[in-house]
């Protein structure tokens, strides 16, 4: 065989697999099949390397196939498949699934528990006992021709005397001082040592003319120390501040000025009490409202623990 080495090579792969090499045009054809032979297996020889011959065996199992991503989304199917067909109808759903808190609850709608059982059962028992103590069902009344309004927690005496109007307004809220009474000693007992509960709510004193564009007023309050003023009597309320407001107007103003009694003349302050006393604010007066609020807030507080009980219980 004549030719180049490859030639050469080609010829006697040629003549390996039966063939006759006669000519120079028969060798070029055949030069030309034999080399396309030879780059296809070089071809499959470099794929064998890089790619498992099982992958190239098995195609689907290759890497990104939808083969291998199937299992992984048989799973997530199993979680939630309830078909009663299915041979996978027996897989229960994860509890974090469906999971639901439960409360117990009736035909109204609302949220029941044992603690709200509880809740209403005490206060059963409370307006109870806060009835039993209640002195009487009837309002106190105050001597010296006032007259009584009721609005809710706040409550307005008002008289006429000799062309002037005094109204006195006073809130039932905050009005009881809080007790720190000394734990009772172990022979005594309880019952005897428990204070009465007295509501001493701070009241405005208004006082208006007739003709008047304005109106003095007196904000007064009852001290926690009875301390007097006076040598002879000792005062049960005491007067904060005196001022001017406008006559007619619920909202007064800041800008007017208020006399505060902390740092006021003796004399003065005997004068502006004197002046209240004249029109009927006096210590009787005072012993009177702190009865009436004592009434009207303990009426209160039972009315508001009835209204507490039907809101929690069940209707």
């Amino acid at each position: 065989v004549k030719g180049n080495g490859r030639q050469r090579v080609l010829c006697s792969v040629a003549a390996a697999c039966g063939f006759t090499v006669a000519g120079s045009g028969v060798g070029f054809l055949l030069f030309i099949m034999l080399s396309s032979l030879s780059r296809t297996l070089a071809s499959a020889l470099r794929l064998t390397a890089t790619r498992p011959l099982e992958q190239l065996l098995q195609p689907g199992l290759g890497h990104g196939s939808v083969a291998a991503a199937r299992p992984f989304a048989r799973g997530l199917w199993m979680l939630n498949s309830s078909g009663s067909g299915s041979s996978l109808s027996s897989v229960q759903r994860l509890p974090f699934l469906c999971c639901r808190q439960r409360f117990p609850t009736c035909g109204c709608g609302g949220l029941h528990t044992e603690g709200d059982k509880a809740f209403s059962e005490f206060l059963v028992e409370e307006i109870k006992e806060e009835k039993k103590i209640q002195k009487d069902k009837c309002l106190p009344k105050v001597s010296g021709g006032w007259d009584l309004e009721i609005h809710g927690t706040e409550a307005k005496l008002v008289k006429k005397v000799a062309g002037e109007k005094i109204t006195v307004t006073f809130n039932t809220n905050n009005s009881i001082p809080p007790s720190f009474e000394e734990e009772p000693q172990e022979e005594q007992k309880a019952e005897e040592n428990e204070p009465e509960l007295a509501s001493t709510p701070n009241f405005v004193v208004e006082v208006t003319k007739q003709d008047t564009k304005q109106t003095l007023v007196f904000d007064c309050q009852f001290p926690e120390d009875e301390v007097g003023r006076g040598e002879e009597e000792s005062d049960i309320f005491s007067i904060q501040e005196v001022s001017f407001q406008p006559t007619g107007e619920s909202d007064w103003k800041d800008s007017s000025y208020n006399l505060n009694t902390d740092s006021l003349d003796w004399v003065l302050y005997d004068h502006l009490m004197d002046f209240l006393a004249d029109r009927g604010v006096d210590n009787t007066f005072a012993d009177e409202l702190v009865e009436l609020s004592t009434a009207l807030e303990h009426q209160e507080y039972i009315q508001f623990l009835e209204d507490l009980r039907n809101f929690v219980k069940c209707p």
